[in-house]
């Protein structure tokens, strides 16, 4: 009986383990969505011509990619050992691996956004903030995202 619960409850205790990766691999995918939202819903979809110009949405995807962005670094602060599941993309254990490397390329997107804030008023302007801010993005996930499908 004892030797029962003893293998139940670790069983559990390892259940509970994988929920946590998992629910840690969901809160970075989030984060990342909700960034590739901004950029290439509104933003990117505006630099194509796919939607028209609206500075509204421009300043507020600015204003999300701001909040977000910061939060990268303690986002990614842990590895959850897996992807999400279905997810298109996922982390690299890269990230863990070289992390003073990876936190490196946050601070050049910050700056980025922070140039960009509040001077962007017509498409033109947007065309070239786009690609500012996207090269920064993209320094990253060159490295650090995988494309899992």
């Amino acid at each position: 009986m004892k030797r029962t619960v003893v293998a139940v409850g670790a069983l559990l205790l390892g259940a509970g383990a994988v929920m946590a990766d998992q629910k840690l691999a969901v809160e970075q995918d989030n984060l990342m969505r909700t960034q590739g939202k901004s950029m290439y819903v509104v933003l990117g979809k505006m630099v194509k011509g796919e939607i028209p110009y609206d500075q509204k949405a421009v300043d507020e995807a600015i204003a999300v990619l701001e909040s977000t962005v910061p939060k990268i670094a303690t986002t990614f602060a842990n590895n959850p050992g897996e992807q999400v599941v279905n997810a298109t993309y996922g982390s690299s254990p890269k990230i863990w691996q070289n992390k003073a490397d990876f936190e490196s390329k946050i601070p050049p997107v910050k700056e980025a956004i922070a140039a960009v804030k509040g001077k962007i008023t017509n498409l033109d302007e947007l065309k070239v903030a786009f690609k500012t801010v996207n090269d920064r993005c993209t320094a990253c996930h060159e490295t650090y995202r995988l494309k899992l499908k």
